[in-house]
Order: C-alpha cells, then structure tokens, then sequence
C-alpha cells in the first residue's frame, strides 16, 4: 500500500489490511464496462477469508461469472439473526492513475471502491469476525453480492436462499443513519416521423421537433414535482431526459427520434404513477401537433425504499451511533438507490449506514479511515446487543 503523510491513529484497528486487499482486487463490473473483471476474484478471496475462519460459506452464481458469497457466524440459538449486505463491484476506472493500488494519505485511504463500497465491506467482515469470536445466540450473516451496480442480481439471488430479523447495508451514508431512500424508473421515450427532403417540411412529420414537445412535458413535470410537499428524508422527486438520439443526415426530415428518461421516485409513489406520468405528458405533447405519434416503454424499476424508524434495528443503530459519535446521530435518506430496497421489500427491517469519504463514482475516490473505525464499532455494538 503506498503511503504519504498517513496518521495510523486515525485508521481503524481491525479493517485497514483487509481494506487495502480489497481494494487492489480488480471488480470492475462488465454490465458497466465491456470485457471488465467482475466480482469472481474478489469473491474467492471473501470466500477463503471466511473459510480460514470456520465459518459457513455459501456460493452462489445465478449468472455465470459473477459470484457473490454469503459468510455466515451461526449463533446459539434463541437469538435474532442479522444480515449485513455490502456489494463486491464498483463503477470502471476512466480517469485513474493507478486505480487498484491503494494511496494512504492524511488519514485517507484512495482507490477505486475505497468508498463505494469495499470499506463497508472490510467492516462488515470485520464485525462478523467478532461476532464469531462472541458466541451469540442469534446468527450474523454478511451477503458479499454481485452487481448491485447495475441489476442487483446478488442480492436477489441471497433472498432466495436467506432470510434474517434484520439487515443493514453499508452504502455510503457519511455515517448518517439512512431510513430511506429513492428509487427509479427509467424509460425510453420515442416519437416517430415521416422523412422528407428538408426543402419540404410539408411532406414530412419532423420526430425531433415533437421530442422537443416531449421534453417540455418533461421539464412542466419536474416544476410540478418540485411544487409538492416533499418527502421528509428524501425531499422532492426528479423527473430528466439523459439522452437523446433523433435524425438521419443534414436534408432529411428526421423520421425517428428516441430519448433515455428517468424518474426518480420517493417512498408511497407506484409504477402505476409514474407510467401515468410518462403518458400524460404524451398525451399533452400531441395536442396541437398534427401527426403526432410517441411511446413510451419502461426498461428499468426499482421500487424506493423507507424503514419505519421506531423499528428495533433502527432504535439500537441510533443509540450505538450515538455512543460511538458522542452526539446525536443524523437520520437522512438518500438520494441515490440500494439493495436495501430489495432486502426491505423482503420483510427484513433494514437501513443504510457507512463511512465518510469522498468521490463516489469519481476518480478521486476515497474513504476516512476515522469513519471506518466508527462504522465497525457501531456494528459491533448492534450486533451484539440484536443477537444477544
């Protein structure tokens, strides 16, 4: 590990080596970037780790080439079982030096995942191992999963075979306790035209013009969504287009025009809602437009996720923070999605909690090893006291 100006009081007792491991270990997820590493060689070396400690370790592949491992500390018996979640992928490397080689510095530990989300991971196996070591009555499971960049098929794989009383998922929080946040549809949007020679229009149903009536629905959309009361932890809906693609050549009317349109939804909106959304403001763009034909088709939904914050998962995690931090800790929701979604939706009571750092999906990615030392001893504390 390359070290400048590092202050090793700063860092975490048990994760730091565990951390720098992970972080050279390439898991660059190929939905996201063609031809990239996955989640295989990451997931061998979580699997061996478990295994050199006795505990249970479970493989599971549902699509081939990517692996997520799940390490369970069985307990006694009598207790409450507890699932932490932590994904084994990150986003690709564009803009890095020296992505896998982690950097040390000022109490910062630099490097792609550093923060998203191999130190929560680090923790996660680090509290696990202390949980093995405590003998408690109640099971501590950690899901390493696959892919919860891009279609989560890791997590939705460990639901089919594990369960627990409770989860928590290590996402980045900045050690705010997150009983919420977002989700998302996305969709894509296409008008379609007739060509004609650009000399006359009058021949021709121009797609890209009728677009532009689709994104001004759009952009009256998000005014309207900005205009209601907002959700007390994730604040108001998001409704843009990130892409557009419309024409054939200069003279040519375009006959065809499509857009990439996301929907980012707060706790209590429905697919139903937002599919009404969409299509009101098709039906809007057609007024007025003779020639008019738009759609829409739903490529993408993942529901938004929120735990009721009297639960006792939520309850011990606030007070272990508190103790921890040594004041009152932050309850937030976030913006962006995670696998909590899917673990919730499952009947298990969760919530998000992480380190702090910095340039998550960015290239100046890091991770506050003070933070890191904090999140594990808060899941030692929850852990013990939930499965006790």
């Amino acid at each position: 590990m390359t070290t400048t100006k590092s202050n090793p009081a700063s860092g975490p007792a048990r994760s730091l080596a565990l951390l720098g491991r992970l972080v050279r270990t390439d898991s660059v997820n190929p939905a996201l970037v063609d031809g990239a590493a996955g989640e295989r060689a990451i997931a061998e070396m979580v699997a061996a780790w478990g295994e050199q400690r006795g505990l249970e370790v479970t493989r599971l592949e549902p699509v081939a080439g990517r692996p997520s491992v799940v390490l369970a500390a069985r307990g006694r018996g009598g207790g409450a079982s507890l699932l932490l979640d932590a994904h084994l992928d990150t986003v690709g490397v564009e803009g890095m030096d020296a992505p896998f080689e982690p950097r040390l510095e000022d109490g910062r530990l630099y490097g792609r995942g550093a923060l998203d989300m191999k130190a929560g991971l680090a923790a996660a196996m680090s509290a696990l191992e202390a949980a093995a070591a405590a003998e408690l009555r109640g099971d501590v499971l950690l899901a390493a999963v696959a892919d919860e960049e891009h279609a989560s098929v890791g997590t939705e794989a460990v639901l089919e075979r594990f369960g627990a009383d409770a989860a928590i998922v290590t996402e980045p929080s900045n050690l705010e306790l997150h009983l919420a946040h977002r989700g998302f549809a996305v969709f894509e949007l296409h008008t379609q035209g007739v060509a004609s020679h650009t000399s006359q229009p009058e021949r021709g149903v121009n797609a890209v013009t009728h677009m532009g009536r689709v994104l001004g629905g759009i952009e009256r959309l998000q005014r309207e969504l900005n205009e209601r009361a907002p959700h007390p932890l994730t604040g108001h809906g998001v409704a843009q287009v990130v892409r557009i693609d419309g024409g054939e050549e200069l003279f040519v009317t375009p006959a065809a025009c499509s857009a990439s349109y996301e929907r980012r939804t707060l706790p209590g909106e429905t697919r139903a809602q937002v599919e009404g959304e969409v299509q009101a403001v098709l039906h809007e763009a057609s007024r007025g437009a003779p020639g008019f034909r738009g759609r829409a088709e739903l490529t993408l939904l993942r529901e938004p996720f929120e735990v009721d914050g009297d639960a006792r998962i939520a309850r011990l995690a606030e007070a272990e923070a508190r103790r921890v931090l040594g004041r009152e800790p932050v309850l937030a929701g976030a913006p962006y999605w995670t696998d909590a979604a899917l673990l919730q939706a499952a009947g298990i009571p969760t919530l998000v909690l992480w380190p702090s750092g910095h340039g998550m999906h960015a290239a100046d990615e890091y991770v506050e090893l003070a933070s890191v030392a904090a999140l594990e001893s808060i899941l030692d504390g929850v852990i013990a006291e939930f499965c006790a």
